[in-house]
């Protein structure tokens, strides 16, 4: 048996023996159906449009408008049926730049030093004329009974404005088309003038998805705490464009994307209206982002902080299902645990959806429509009530994850290793501390890749130590945290860390024997804000978290912890040569462990260890 419910959508149930005389939404164990009267694409209502917003972000002293599309059933105008919507906005939908790293900064670069000039990117065209902007999402709702929407971000396409890469206005575009669906805000039938257009359909309930840079902006949109918006889904989202481009002071790229920043973003997505290209390259890229999001030094600053938002969470209501890989090392895994942490905390609804694989990788259909259906039906389903975290299993597919209560794994404690002498092969990470006098040297050569200096048998560029191998698998769950102690002969390094699974064997592409990584700027380790060289030869001490992961490590493996100085992946690069001298005694990670120290000394084939 199913239920059947009538527009309005607070209509109560009825059974499916007693059919309505009107188009209604079908739900089937909590998830809305397709329904025979909504699934036909030809009779589907499309249609474009402009929301007025409250800023101006292009200086031209006009409101800036956002280009918008809606595809809805039919019913909307033949019945009278109020429907919810699902939308996706994104600086994406008119084109891009060029895949050219020539536009990127140059990563050969001192530390502290002012990088090179880049090249700039020309202005992206869009479209000679404006219409319906994209499709994705369409076929999966709309047969469901939803509108879908979308929008061009500001300065993108035919939106006005500027792009700000994870400013307030890519916060406040949103939220006044959400407004304008809700009654609220005005809509119109042209870019400039035009006449009123009003979403008379629309049931007031929208819930926001998107992946990456589509999954960042409903969340942005949703610190706004703009009434209507129910529910988001965002998909491996950039929480803060300073852990996407930062590490712990330190200038970082994004795994792929070696060079790129801000300013890249910015010309990487702007194709705008090219009356306005000029200006919003000088007062936007130029005044604002080149001089503060640093490549000097990697602080942290006020143009950080507006782009963090786990800082803008107080009026943040929208239920929220984050999904993240624990392998994305473009938008990394701390990015969907940080909201996902804050969120619970918070008492906001949220779930999370984690799997193995890397960037992007959406929730089940079944979970997605469940959330969809509860927050934008009004369905009382249960979502909400389930189990808080969904996992992908090693081996499993991703539309089977494994439940729990929980995530981090509320059974994982941290346990205490520490590296023993040997690092230049292979040394031990034991319970027990090195002695006092215990020394290490590495030198700082960006020449070699990590891949490269995991695989060695022996380098004198990274140390790298293991614990014995494991009789049974280990299953780590949390952000696993480094303490370091160490001399360097220079005033400033990069610091760079890598636990991994030994032997290396290239099992699967994405995994390549990674569990996490982490990454530091000693000169920060006691303020983001500001930097204290370091005095050659003097010890100092820097504590910092790998990305979070939750892994089983199997048996007949052993758990490594590398450390070296420049990642040629991910860090700048500086010149060969700076020696950094650890001291094993003060040096250790705490490992969260399923089961804690008893679990994973039992799974050493050698006890005790």
């Amino acid at each position: 048996m199913h239920a059947v419910f009538l527009a309005p959508l607070l209509a109560s149930p009825i059974l499916a023996e007693e059919p309505p005389a009107r188009s209604a939404h079908v739900v089937v164990d909590g998830q809305a159906q397709v329904v025979d009267a909504f699934k036909d694409s030809k009779e589907w209502i499309e249609e474009f449009l402009w929301v007025e917003t409250t800023f101006d972000s292009d200086g031209d002293g006009k409101l800036d408008r956002m280009h918008v599309d809606v595809t809805r059933p039919k019913q909307t105008n033949t019945e009278g049926l109020k429907v919810p919507v699902v939308y996706e906005t994104s600086p994406y939908f008119a084109g891009t730049g060029p895949d050219d790293k020539s536009f990127f900064w140059n990563p050969e670069q001192e530390l502290g030093e002012t990088p090179k000039e880049r090249k700039t990117m020309a202005h992206v065209p869009r479209s000679e004329k404006p219409g319906m902007i994209a499709r994705s999402e369409v076929r999966t709702w709309v047969p469901r009974g939803f509108a879908v929407v979308h929008s061009s971000s500001p300065g993108t396409g035919w939106s006005d404005g500027c792009p700000t890469v994870g400013g307030d206005n890519e916060s406040l575009a949103p939220k006044a088309v959400i407004d304008w669906l809700c009654g609220r805000a005005k809509g119109w039938s042209a870019q400039e003038g035009g006449e009123p257009v009003v979403a008379t359909w629309s049931a007031g309930k929208v819930g926001m998805i998107g992946t990456s840079y589509n999954g960042t902006l409903p969340l942005a949109a949703a610190t706004t705490g703009v009434q209507g918006l129910e529910a988001i889904v965002p998909i491996a989202p950039n929480t803060s464009y300073y852990h996407y481009y930062r590490s712990n002071g330190l200038v970082r790229a994004p795994g792929g994307y070696m060079g790129e920043d801000v300013d890249v973003l910015y010309d990487f997505i702007h194709s705008g209206d090219p009356a306005r290209d000029a200006w919003c390259d000088e007062h936007v890229r130029d005044d604002v982002m080149r001089k503060l999001q640093d490549r000097e030094h990697g602080d942290w600053n006020a143009f950080w902080a507006e782009r963090d938002y786990l800082l803008d969470l107080g009026p943040m209501k929208a239920a929220c299902l984050v999904a993240h890989g624990f392998n994305d090392w473009n938008v990394m895994p701390e990015h969907g645990t940080r909201i996902y942490t804050a969120l619970r905390k918070k008492g906001v609804p949220c779930i999370g959806y984690w799997h193995q694989g890397g960037h992007g990788g959406p929730p089940p259909g079944e979970l997605l429509n469940k959330w969809f259906t509860k927050y934008l039906l009004g369905v009382d389903n249960g979502v909400e009530k389930g189990p808080a975290a969904w996992i992908v299993r090693e081996g499993d597919k991703a539309s089977k994850p494994t439940a729990y209560a929980e995530w981090p794994n509320p059974d994982a404690k941290s346990v205490v290793l520490h590296p023993k002498p040997g690092g230049k092969k292979v040394g031990e990470l034991a319970f027990t501390a090195a002695a006092d006098r215990a020394r290490e040297t590495l030198v700082d050569d960006v020449a070699h890749a990590g891949k490269e200096l995991a695989m060695a048998e022996e380098s004198p560029n990274r140390l790298l130590y293991a614990t014995s191998v494991l009789s049974e698998p280990v299953h780590v769950s949390g952000t696993a945290r480094v303490t370091i102690t160490f001399a360097c002969d220079k005033p400033a390094t990069n610091l760079s860390v890598w636990l991994v699974s030994l032997p290396w064997t290239d099992k699967a592409p994405i995994l390549e024997n990674v569990i996490t990584r982490g990454w530091a700027d000693p000169r920060n380790r006691t303020s983001l804000e500001k930097e204290a060289p370091l005095v050659p030869g003097k010890p100092v001490t820097v504590t910092f978290d790998l990305q979070p992961d939750d892994q089983v490590i199997a048996a007949g493996e052993r758990i490594g912890l590398m450390v070296f100085a420049s990642d040629r992946d991910f860090t700048l690069w500086p010149k060969a040569g700076t020696k950094l001298e650890l001291h094993l005694a003060d040096t250790l990670i705490e490992l969260p462990v399923v089961g804690g120290k008893k679990a994973l000394e039992a799974a050493f084939a050698v006890k005790g260890k």
